[in-house]
């Protein structure tokens, strides 16, 4: 039996739902999380990763919705090694079919689960369990000039987060974060 990857298309064009079947054996597990050739066939992408990130979370943590504009765009691979989180993605590329519309899925340690966000999209999450790690690969430096924040309760994106806005535990820079019609598209 070989190890699986998968690649599953969401409502957005782009935004891809990858999945893994781990390899068990008497004494370990053993699972292939990224392979550069199925990324490409999948994407039309060459895997040009340039920073992969670790990132702690406790629950109720809310993060973004991040993305950085114009040359700087970050394309993201995201997944959970521990815990779990709702996952959220939102079309910022003006000329899309699903300009403004949101996709969420559960990503956590027990399904493997991985989320493709393509430049273009803003990207948040809401962690679900005590303690989260998560990890994630960009294509693109970070370039502190360029990022902009989506606020995660923006009312014409109407996320369904899971969580009220008492519970929810943010940064400075996210409670700040300015709506939707302010976000800089893409073309």
């Amino acid at each position: 039996m070989r190890n699986l990857l998968t690649a599953s298309a969401t409502p957005l064009a782009g935004l891809l739902v990858l999945e893994t079947v781990p390899q068990q054996a008497a004494a370990s597990v053993e699972t292939v999380t990224f392979r550069a050739d199925a990324f490409q066939q999948w994407t039309n992408m060459s895997a040009d990763f340039v920073l992969e990130g670790h990132s702690r979370s406790c629950k109720h943590v809310v993060r973004g919705l991040h993305y950085q504009a114009g040359e700087h765009a970050q394309g993201k691979l995201v997944r959970v090694v521990q815990g779990a989180v709702w996952d959220v993605a939102v079309d910022l590329r003006r000329h899309s079919a699903t300009f403004g519309q949101w996709y969420a899925t559960t990503l956590s340690a027990d399904n493997g689960r991985q989320l493709w966000i393509p430049p273009g999209f803003a990207h948040g999450f809401c962690a679900l369990a005590d303690q989260v790690d998560m990890l994630y690969k960009l294509t693109a430096y970070r370039h502190a000039e360029s990022e902009r924040c989506i606020h995660w309760q923006d009312p014409d994106l109407a996320i369904p987060w899971p969580l009220s806005d008492r519970e929810a535990r943010l940064s400075e820079r996210d409670a700040a974060a300015g709506g939707f019609r302010q976000a800089a598209y893409y073309d």
